[in-house]
């Protein structure tokens, strides 16, 4: 299948059903689907409400949402600049190599330049060698000094 015509543009609240249904298939992709505990409610408040806290690019085909991109805002003190934190990216299975990743991403670049970011920062599944190859592929560099931290649950409460 070869895929034509990709348009990318701003998610908006119309497209929570669709945003749900990407986001479980990221996290089927992912190995983890227990982990969503988004809802459309939870998703109308962070994304479409009066201070957003995370952002949302559909890529499209005709209509039809394809993929995903999930992003918000960060500030690197050593750069002096607003950066962006990727959060997911996700390409349905049949259109994959069909370049949305890359015009996904392309799209993201250009909202970094216009935000003055200095970078754009994510992190790569280690067992993800297809996802890695595409990201050295388009220009990203693969950090293996730092390891991801997260305190959540209990310890995030104590």
């Amino acid at each position: 299948m070869k895929t034509k015509n990709i348009s990318i543009r701003d998610a908006n609240q119309r497209d929570i059903p669709t945003i749900m249904e990407l986001i479980h298939l990221k996290a089927e992709f992912d190995g983890c689907p227990e982990s969503v505990e988004a809802t459309p409610q939870k998703l109308k408040i962070d994304l479409f409400g009066e201070k957003p806290l995370a952002f949302v690019l559909l890529a499209e085909v005709d209509g039809d949402a394809i993929g995903l991109v999930t992003y918000h805002f960060i500030y690197s003190t050593f750069l002096a600049k607003p950066g962006i934190w990727l959060d997911d990216l996700y390409v349905k299975v049949e259109h994959r190599s069909h370049r949305v990743g890359e015009a996904l991403m392309l799209h993201l670049r250009q909202i970094g330049q216009e935000k003055g970011c200095g970078r754009i920062d994510w992190t790569v599944a280690v067992s993800n060698e297809r996802g890695i190859k595409f990201y050295e592929k388009i220009g990203a560099k693969i950090i293996n000094k730092v390891k991801l931290c997260r305190l959540d649950g209990q310890a995030l409460s104590k």
